[in-house]
């Protein structure tokens, strides 16, 4: 197997991806709404983000505001007082950590942006018309997701003529939006959004070509950790899914195929990248 060198994913002149090793990014879900649980308070967000930068995660995620399937929507204001504090309070404790927003409103990763984000994870992939003149006018990297629908509604019975090929169009057709809008390429990076409108024969089809993904200078985000398709092959809660997890992971991972993973379990995941890290170097 020819693993593909890693990409470049330039923040702000950092090159995230130097080690030449995925990464890993943290999840913090500062609401009381999240399927894998959240952080309703400053508190219980910042002693989680903490616990995951001793751990070793290379990036946190700060969202406000629940993506699970069927959850409602939450409106800007207290998107931003979920977020905004713990975000800035982040970047005074941990400078120089790469903290990612993950927002789909542009007002949101604004002041997110301003607070000490350097990364906007936009999980509708430019929903909002304003947000590529967000990451532009402040030069914070761009996660761009793919996702039928909107969280409410996605898991109802999705449909796809080809699910790989749509979604990859779908994110063709965003990241051109981006980039004509002054966002620099290499500080883009692709997620296929497995699980936000698609069913488990979908998801198993894009993990199954993620390489299909792939774009020159662009870095695949990738999101499977304790999702329900995993329980739907295991027939495990969302609190037992951890096996499962690191199996997909390492699929994408040992093919060269994902080079960020983002997670609820820090450490396993931190182990996992090491591992698959040193059998690939092995094999030359």
């Amino acid at each position: 197997m020819v693993i593909p060198p890693p990409v470049r994913w330039i923040i702000r002149g950092r090159d995230l991806l130097a080690g030449g090793r995925p990464l890993v990014m943290g999840v913090v879900n500062a609401t009381p709404d999240s399927f894998s649980g959240g952080t309703p308070s400053m508190a219980q967000s910042l002693e989680l983000a903490g616990r995951m930068v001793r751990e070793g995660a290379d990036i946190l995620d700060i969202g406000g505001e629940s993506t699970r399937p069927g959850a409602a929507p939450v409106d800007a204001a207290e998107e931003s007082r979920r977020v905004v504090p713990v975000i800035r309070e982040l970047a005074r404790e941990h400078p120089g950590l790469p903290i990612s927003v993950d927002t789909m409103k542009a007002s949101v990763a604004r002041e997110a942006v301003n607070a000490g984000a350097t990364i906007i994870n936009d999980v509708s992939a430019l929903g909002d018309p304003d947000m590529a003149r967000v990451a532009a006018d402040t030069g914070a990297g761009l996660v761009l997701m793919h996702m039928k629908g909107t969280p409410s509604t996605m898991q109802q019975a999705p449909d796809y003529a080809d699910v790989v090929d749509e979604v990859v169009g779908h994110l063709e057709e965003r990241l051109g939006r981006a980039l004509a809008a002054g966002v620099a390429r290499t500080g883009v990076a692709l997620d296929p959004g497995i699980g936000f409108g698609k069913s488990l024969g979908h998801n198993l089809g894009l993990l199954g070509r993620l390489s299909e993904l792939r774009r020159p200078g662009l870095p695949v985000l990738l999101g499977v950790s304790r999702k329900s398709f995993l329980g739907a092959i295991t027939g495990r809660p969302v609190g037992e899914r951890l096996a499962g997890t690191l199996a997909a992971q390492a699929m994408a991972l040992a093919r060269g195929e994902a080079d960020v993973i983002r997670v609820h379990d820090v450490p396993e995941a931190v182990d996992l990248v090491k591992v698959v890290m040193a059998i690939r170097g092995a094999g030359g």
